[in-house]
């Protein structure tokens, strides 16, 4: 009778906020499996979501492997390391141009930061919610964890799912503000020769650079080009293949677990966190915007036209966005292909993003 009593207790310990993070959690599961959107995360963070919210659970396990993975900031770091080994940067090599519209689609960072104050978000919490529209999930776990922000879970959940929404949320942004003709600009793609020095020097050069102007950046861009280095150096080739597989397979996966601890349904369901979730649409939004009217301006001035879809490809979430970008222009000119264009754009953003953090960690800790 006691087993009967203890199972009749659990069941009148659900709350409907309880009952509302499983359904969310079995939806995350559902975009996973059905739609095929970041499985590798959202598989583990729905599931994840579904267990630490049953009542009377024993998360201890799931909240170890917070405190160690993310609190410590070592899987986004770990992860980094993947995420470098598995980008080219042979395309923004090739067209050094690229690079502007990676620093123009970080436009939404500074724009949601604003409306974050205006809403009555405290500044850490506000430079928490912005860093939501870099579409990098590591950077944003790595910057609302350095400022303790109370709605962590909110923003790593915003962070991954907008990333795996990017087919979804930019298109008819970019058909807002751009004209079926310069949806069809062309350009021609003639990529120069990129040495293997020169491959091999970037991700020194570019952790020396960033790590100076920006010094709260440099670990995070630290491992990045690290990883990149790895790729390209030449000598550790299945080092390189295990970083961009299973390392980073299996950090993204622990990583899913450990961010649901941070979606308990006392956290988590409250206005603030609904908030926090529009607050990363509109910094996608204008992400997105900044990097299109960036593109538009610079054809005012340049004899030679850019298509301003690959502004649009200068945010973080790599691969998604150059490929969102290619293919609307495969839809509008069967014979446009912009993908190497775009790609220049989108790991321009990845750096940009890093960069973006750093300096609002700067910037929050000089205000304050």
């Amino acid at each position: 009778m006691e087993i009967f009593s203890d199972l009749f207790s659990n069941v009148l310990n659900f709350t409907w906020q309880q009952g509302l993070m499983i359904a969310i959690g079995c939806l995350l599961v559902y975009l996973a499996v059905k739609r095929e959107m970041e499985p590798s995360l959202l598989l583990p963070m729905g599931f994840g979501a579904v267990l630490v919210n049953l009542p009377m659970v024993n998360t201890e396990a799931i909240e170890t492997l917070f405190h160690t993975g993310i609190a410590s900031e070592l899987f986004p770091l770990l992860l980094f390391i993947g995420i470098g080994a598995m980008i080219d940067f042979g395309p923004l090599l090739s067209n050094p141009k690229m690079f502007l519209f990676g620093a123009a689609a970080q436009f939404g960072i500074f724009f949601t930061l604003v409306v974050a104050v205006a809403a009555g978000f405290d500044l850490k919490d506000a430079a928490s919610a912005a860093i939501i529209a870099a579409a990098d999930g590591p950077t944003s776990i790595y910057v609302a964890n350095y400022f303790q922000s109370t709605y962590q879970g909110a923003i790593m959940v915003a962070a991954y799912s907008y990333m795996a929404l990017v087919p979804i949320i930019q298109p008819p942004i970019i058909r807002a503000i751009t004209t079926k003709k310069e949806r069809m600009i062309r350009m021609e793609y003639a990529p120069s020769a990129v040495s293997k020095t020169t491959r091999i020097l970037f991700p020194i050069f570019v952790t020396v650079i960033a790590g100076t102007v920006a010094p709260k950046s440099a670990e995070l861009i630290g491992f990045l080009m690290f990883g990149n280095l790895i790729r390209e150096c030449g000598v550790l080739d299945s080092l390189s293949q295990s970083a961009q597989h299973e390392l980073a397979n299996l950090i993204t996966l622990l990583l899913g677990l450990s961010v649901s601890f941070k979606m308990k349904a006392e956290w988590f369901v409250t206005w603030q966190t609904l908030l926090i979730l529009g607050l990363g649409l509109v910094g996608f939004v204008f992400d997105t915007v900044g990097g299109v009217l960036f593109a538009k301006a610079l054809n005012l001035v340049s004899r030679k036209k850019v298509n301003p879809m690959i502004g649009a490809a200068g945010i973080s979430a790599f691969p998604m966005a150059s490929r969102v970008v290619h293919k609307m222009g495969r839809e509008e000119d069967s014979g446009n292909f912009l993908l190497m264009h775009a790609a220049g754009a989108n790991v321009s953003g990845q750096i940009a993003s890093v960069i973006a953090g750093g300096l609002i960690i700067t910037l929050v800790e000089n205000v304050l």
